[in-house]
């Protein structure tokens, strides 16, 4: 029986094409040395120029061919100085970006086989690589709300407050998404995000509240008027408001996130909240690429240096 895939052939990235392309240690090394030095050609610090490197036997090394000077790809990475094995730290980068809500450090400890404090320090390193830093979006539509996480429910004037730590989130329909802490749900922060994180000239989509209602006020930081049009709907009265005017797209980003921390960490820290915000925000951001998010992933992984 021929099994229906509701993903797109070139999209696909199984767990035996993953053991294909990484069987063992050795492979995941030579793909590290290959994205950091291509064809093993790389500065020479002892010969002051570019030289050849080939593999040391027994050893995560490659030396020198005129020198012998050794260097490590997994230096400066959030591999260097681990002894889990590569494949393992490979196949848990796997899971956490084959996941829409997100995988536990228990549950990579449970299919990796290490400890439970290698599996949480992997998972911390790993999820270090999952940001997509200071994005702008380029509109010509977002949507834009706040909202709040952890903590015990308490209220003031009818929004939560402390300990409850606020979030605003910013939607381009149909494209990007952005998540960030702030510390608290007033005039500057909100429109400070806008001003920084929305392009001139978009069109707004936000829910009643007040300060919204001073977007098409603001100016560019060169002083220019950033002609936002901002439209508003009443949820009192309201879901959908001719057509066009609704928050869904950000409420759907909300429900999304607060599912999976519920259902997955079951709760996380003010400190890190940050951190847990991108990673679902990284996904979200390359919903379209299928399992090749690990690729996405690996290459961080490649680049970054921890």
């Amino acid at each position: 029986m021929k099994v229906k895939q509701h993903i797109k052939k070139e999209l696909r990235f199984t767990i035996r094409d993953f053991n294909t392309m990484f069987p063992n240690d050795e492979a995941c090394l030579e793909h590290l040395k290959e994205q950091r030095f291509p064809g093993g050609v790389t500065y020479c610090d002892k010969c002051e120029q570019e030289r050849k490197f080939y593999r040391v036997a027994g050893r995560p090394a490659y030396a020198c061919a005129h020198c012998g000077k050794m260097i490590s790809p997994m230096e400066g990475t959030i591999f260097h100085k681990s002894s889990t094995p590569l494949k393992t730290w490979f196949y848990a980068m796997y899971l956490m970006s084959s996941t829409r809500c997100g995988i536990s450090a228990k549950q990579i400890q449970r299919e990796t086989g290490v400890t439970y404090k290698t599996a949480w320090r992997m998972f911390k390193q790993i999820r270090s690589l999952l940001s997509d830093g200071d994005l702008q979006l380029e509109g010509p539509t977002v949507e834009i709300d706040e909202s709040f996480f952890g903590g015990v429910q308490k209220w003031g004037r009818g929004r939560p407050v402390a300990p409850k730590v606020p979030v605003i989130g910013i939607v381009q329909r149909g494209g990007k998404v952005l998540a960030r802490v702030i510390p608290a749900v007033n005039k500057k922060e909100l429109l400070g995000a806008v001003r920084k994180h929305v392009k001139a000239g978009s069109v707004i989509y936000t829910d009643e509240l007040n300060i919204y209602k001073g977007i098409p006020k603001l100016r560019t930081r060169n002083g220019r008027p950033a002609r936002y049009k901002h439209f508003a709907v009443k949820h009192r009265t309201h879901y959908v408001k001719d057509g066009h005017i609704h928050t869904q797209a950000v409420e759907g980003l909300w429900s999304l996130i607060k599912r999976g921390i519920g259902g997955v960490y079951h709760s996380v820290s003010p400190e890190y909240l940050q951190t847990y915000l991108n990673e679902y925000t990284f996904r979200y951001n390359r919903r379209h690429n299928g399992n090749l998010q690990f690729k996405s992933v690996l290459e961080r992984a490649c680049e970054r240096v921890a």
